[in-house]
């Protein structure tokens, strides 16, 4: 993929940092199932297509299915999803579209399925891949089909 820049080599300091915010969100208190589901929604409702193809390659290597993934731009319909998974997926895209008047209910809703701590490595969670969303829009082009 063709790239207008790169963090890595032009801001190499801030790519560390990031990746270091990547590693401690990998190695912290949030199941590596959810965080997947988490970075693939959010990278779905942002759009930023090298991120969807990169968490959708990382839950299927680690277990999750097809269809689940598949489901999950329509997770509210879906019967495939857990409670948790649904606490959690609410309060990423309510982060993620700036839906600040619903803060305290949702925060209310996730005490029921996670603890303190949970909530906030959550939060960092959709912090961080709207982070690496807006770096990947902006440092890669998109292939453009060729005309038929």
């Amino acid at each position: 993929m063709d790239s207008r820049f790169t963090v890595f080599a032009d801001a190499p300091a801030l790519y560390k940092s990031l990746v270091a915010v990547t590693a401690a969100l990998n190695a912290s208190v949030l199941p590596a199932g959810l965080k997947h589901l988490i970075d693939l929604r959010v990278s779905q409702i942002n759009g930023c297509a090298f991120c969807i193809a990169k968490h959708s390659e990382e839950a299927l290597r680690d277990g999750d299915r097809a269809e689940r993934l598949a489901a999950l731009p329509h997770w509210a319909e879906s019967p495939l999803f857990t409670p948790d998974e649904r606490a959690a997926l609410t309060w990423a895209e309510a982060l993620t579209r700036s839906e600040a008047h619903r803060v305290d209910e949702l925060h209310a809703a996730l005490g029921r399925h996670f603890s303190a701590e949970q909530i906030a490595v959550l939060t960092v969670a959709v912090a961080a891949i709207n982070a690496w969303n807006r770096v990947g829009i902006a440092q890669f082009r998109e292939p453009v089909a060729a005309a038929a």
